[in-house]
């Protein structure tokens, strides 16, 4: 998956700008300037935090790129917000509020984040879509485990005449996982869906009655 690079700021005004908290480890507080220098480890001479800083820098966490997680870590970098989100300022402290990020997912706003940040994150800058076997691997991340009927959607997608998901289409998506019933008998054909849901409902139902 393509990854933007990010420039960093300096850590000394990074430091200005960040209040000191208590961290994970109760025995040091946490500190924005140690955050810097952490992720300045990482980044190229000219502070960029680029491609193989990210995989680098995943890998020592122990983080993996199909990993949800991976995108969280990707948007707070991206907004410049990591140290004031995460408080972690080491690789052992992040390690360890891994299974708290991963509660995280759990709060519909910010899973709604990470969603819509991963269709620009995974997208072909070139292109205003994202193409079909892409969108249906990052369908598959983010909407695998929870959506009963994302195996029956991947199956439409196969067979349909998409190439790929504009923003709208992959936005929608994720509407329409957490508000329609896997029966789909609360699906609204009047409603403003994008016409690639209506045409997945009527193949469903047609698929269901044969």
């Amino acid at each position: 998956m393509p990854v933007k690079k990010r420039k960093l700021p300096d850590a000394d005004d990074h430091e200005q700008n960040c209040k000191i908290t208590r961290s994970i480890n109760t025995d040091k507080p946490f500190s924005s300037k140690k955050c810097l220098a952490w992720f300045h480890k990482y980044a190229a001479p000219d502070k960029v935090f680029g491609p193989e800083a990210m995989e680098k820098f995943c890998e020592d966490i122990g983080v993996e790129p199909e990993n949800v997680i991976y995108l969280w870590l990707r948007l707070q970098i991206r907004l410049n917000v990591f140290s004031s989100t995460c408080r972690c300022d080491c690789t052992e402290r992040l390690q360890s509020k891994l299974d708290y990020l991963r509660s995280e997912l759990n709060d519909a706003a910010t899973f709604k984040n990470i969603y819509r940040y991963a269709f620009d994150f995974a997208r072909d800058k070139n292109q205003r879509s994202l193409d079909m076997d892409t969108a249906k691997l990052m369908l598959a991340l983010l909407l695998g485990r929870s959506w009963p009927l994302f195996p029956v959607f991947s199956q439409f997608l196969e067979q349909s005449k998409y190439k790929g998901l504009n923003k709208d289409q992959w936005y929608n998506v994720l509407e329409f996982s957490r508000t329609i019933n896997p029966d789909l008998s609360n699906y609204d054909e009047d409603g403003a869906w994008p016409v690639l849901l209506d045409e997945f409902v009527e193949w469903r139902r047609s698929w269901s009655a044969s």
